[in-house]
């Protein structure tokens, strides 16, 4: 009788240690499929480097699903978010400098750009590249300002409050100079008028411009980030480059980086943060990133959410001055 007793009792713990075990598993995160929303439609620049972290990132954690919302500058998705419900402690956004530029434009927004959201860390960043046709007058940056101080010059954008159109408009109020924006309907649009010289002046992301620059079609007059970048050799940036013509603090860039629902579980942003530190500092990781000249983001938790908070003050004033507040 006491034999059979304590082999209940060891069987009823020993089961209420798997049951209690199967709980704690249970409760680690992620316990589902994590969804990846590209606010932009597929084939674009944030869908493929999203595809691409997604592909990298489930080799630590679990399953990752790309879902593309794109709409109104990626402020549907990101205000689809921001509303949380269901499954937002599995779902990621990757934002861009559209988060804060959208916001800029639009401060009626029925979000907080940065309270409503965790901050997980910023991924990638590219460099912008002011850019002119290669027949064109100008081979410095100083140049370039002084004939646009003199006459009237034309920028062009992929669209109204692209990055390369704040860019440009940036440059526009610093330099204090006589620039025009042109707008096209996207990059397809926009590059060849500036190859064929119908405009003068870009400030496009490198990836669009590189092989241009490569063939001598365009020529490159700096980088829009504040040091030099390895894929162009010999092209200064943009602050070193603008010194005496207010630039020593131009800076901008295409960032993307990973944010999710305030109410992000902690643990599982533990868990992510490492889950990325570690595959950004993988083999495959670092060969993606000459494929766009990126770099590596650095800012993490509330130095990335800091980032953003500083983006949005910086293009919040440029909307201001350009008259695109709507």
């Amino acid at each position: 009788m006491k034999l059979r007793l304590t082999r209940s009792i060891l069987c009823a713990v020993g089961a209420a240690c798997v049951t209690l075990g199967g709980v704690a598993q249970a409760d680690e995160w992620p316990d589902d499929n994590i969804r990846l929303v590209v606010p932009y439609s597929a084939g674009g620049t944030t869908d493929l480097l999203s595809r691409k972290v997604a592909d990298l990132l489930q080799r630590e954690l679990s399953t990752v699903v790309v879902e593309n919302r794109p709409g109104a500058g990626s402020t549907v998705a990101t205000g689809q978010l921001a509303r949380g419900g269901r499954g937002s402690d599995h779902m990621l956004l990757m934002a861009s400098p559209g988060h804060t530029i959208g916001a800029a434009i639009y401060p009626n927004l029925r979000y907080d750009p940065v309270e409503d959201f965790v901050f997980v860390r910023n991924v990638i960043n590219i460099p912008n590249v002011m850019v002119v046709p290669g027949n064109s007058p100008y081979n410095t940056v100083a140049e370039f300002v002084e004939g646009a101080r003199e006459q009237e010059l034309s920028f062009s954008s992929p669209g109204i409050g692209s990055s390369v159109h704040m860019s440009g408009e940036l440059f526009k109020n610093l330099t204090k100079s006589n620039l025009v924006h042109v707008p096209f309907r996207g990059s397809g649009e926009a590059l060849p008028a500036l190859l064929a010289g119908d405009v003068d002046v870009a400030f496009e992301n490198m990836p669009t411009v590189y092989p241009h620059i490569q063939s001598g079609k365009l020529k490159a007059l700096a980088v829009t980030t504040p040091n030099e970048s390895e894929f162009l050799p010999g092209i200064p940036a943009m602050q070193q480059a603008g010194e005496g013509y207010g630039l020593e603090n131009y800076e901008t860039s295409a960032w993307f980086g990973l944010i999710a629902h305030k109410s992000f579980p902690e643990d599982g942003l533990v868990t992510l943060q490492q889950a990325l530190d570690n595959m950004m500092s993988g083999e495959d990781f670092q060969k993606f990133l000459p494929q766009f000249g990126a770099v590596a983001g650095k800012e993490v938790g509330d130095d990335f959410q800091q980032f953003v908070q500083d983006e949005l003050a910086k293009w919040s004033e440029v909307a201001e001055q350009a008259n695109l507040k709507r």
